[in-house]
């Protein structure tokens, strides 16, 4: 336990503040909904089942809405999530709006989702309790064509025009955001074409962050190379005198690389070990804060170690818990135990809040469902804490 100041301790076990916004009956909900999600076979086996039944249209999104997607979701439009943006900020809690349709993939619904974002961005600049937007490069333009460029294959004349649009899609949405001051997160995808979004993400760095961090790059950290990348472009934005903004995460998409990678029969990009992944993340964070004057940071974890050692760091080395130049983040339904812990002791935290169509969203939540079952102890954690919470409501009441 570290005290941010002489009044607040930092608890990841206070479970009081953690759920101090749920009801009872949100509480058992919750707990129903993790220990679905627990069951890996039951996961494997209701994703396809689900997926048909929506692509016949068996009615059954009341009960995806009621359940998984409230859990993740904000709601299906941005001002459908005001009530949740709302509650997270009595908790002190900002958010971070995230467009999450997935697997589109025409011009139209690249302009669409790019008119999304710009919406967003504008929704932010009015409303204190958004603190970052954010998109998937993925979502403006096809991912063919991102990896025909990582492969450094020639482009058509077509596919060069239909980079052109990709290039002003993304240029638009950080020119956006730093006319209205706020700060843009660039997603990671996959390795075989995240040099291409690299390139984006410094381009426009260069562009939008001389004289603060708008936008911000994500480096994933079970990559054995992205320490490496995030010193090496530290290096490049002190030559050219811009801001570096940094997100870090462990990753997301660990087995899909070892597969592809052991298919293809190049070496595996992602590290040896968890251990290993552990050692960059929290690398990167000490690198972060050495240069914290000239690093945005963003802290993507539900790891409470490195939670803990990044609070740590600050304190001892006499950062503001309220530096802007550093966030925690977590995603929207999880780790609720951190988020609301970590801002009552003063830090500045902000929830990813996906938002879309129940239907286009379900991609995304089938993502999420799959992720808890192979991150060990995720599922287990959030459990003992809906368990410890509602124990103590029980001996309280």
């Amino acid at each position: 336990m570290i005290s941010a100041n002489s009044e607040v301790k930092l608890d990841f076990n206070n479970t009081e503040v953690a759920f101090r916004n749920k009801s009872d009956k949100d509480l058992e909900k919750a707990y129903w909904l993790f220990k679905m999600v627990a069951n890996n076979a039951l996961i494997k086996v209701g994703t396809p089942i689900t997926t048909f039944a929506l692509n016949i249209g068996l009615p059954i999104q009341g009960i995806i809405r009621n359940t998984i997607y409230k859990q993740f979701c904000g709601g299906e439009s941005i001002e459908g999530c005001a009530p949740a943006i709302a509650e997270l900020g009595q908790g002190g809690v900002t958010t971070i709006l995230d467009y999450s349709v997935e697997g589109e993939e025409s011009e139209k619904s690249f302009d669409d989702t790019c008119a999304e974002i710009l919406r967003t961005v504008a929704y932010a600049k009015a409303n204190s309790h958004i603190s970052f937007c954010v998109f998937k490069p993925t979502g403006l333009g096809r991912f063919d064509l991102f990896a025909k460029l990582d492969a450094k294959q020639k482009l058509t004349e077509e596919e060069r025009a239909e980079f052109d649009k990709v290039y002003e899609r993304i240029d638009r949405i950080c020119r956006a955001c730093y006319e209205a001051k706020i700060k843009v997160l660039v997603d990671a995808e996959h390795s075989w074409i995240q040099d291409t979004i690299d390139d984006f993400a410094r381009e426009m760095m260069e562009k939008y962050n001389k004289e603060e961090a708008i936008v911000y790059n994500t480096y994933q950290l079970y990559r054995s190379d992205k320490l490496a990348s995030l010193k090496a472009d530290f290096a490049y934005a002190q030559t050219q005198n811009f801001f570096l903004g940094a997100k870090i995460v462990r990753g997301a998409y660990m087995e899909i690389e070892r597969e592809r990678a052991a298919e293809k029969g190049y070496a595996s990009p992602i590290q040896v070990d968890k251990q290993a992944s552990d050692a960059d993340y929290n690398a990167a964070i000490y690198f972060c804060l050495d240069h914290i004057n000239r690093i945005g940071l963003m802290a993507g974890t539900h790891n409470e170690e490195s939670s803990r050692l990044l609070a740590e760091e600050m304190l001892n080395r006499g950062i503001s818990p309220k530096n802007d130049h550093v966030y925690f983040a977590q995603l929207l339904g999880m780790s609720d135990n951190l988020s609301f812990n970590l801002s009552a002791a003063g830090f500045q935290v902000a929830k990813y809040m996906p938002y879309g169509p129940v239907k286009a969203v379900m991609p995304y939540l089938f993502r999420r469902a799959q992720e808890n079952t192979s991150v060990g102890g995720q599922t287990g954690r959030e459990l003992n804490l809906l368990m410890k919470e509602k124990a103590r409501r029980k001996r309280t009441r």
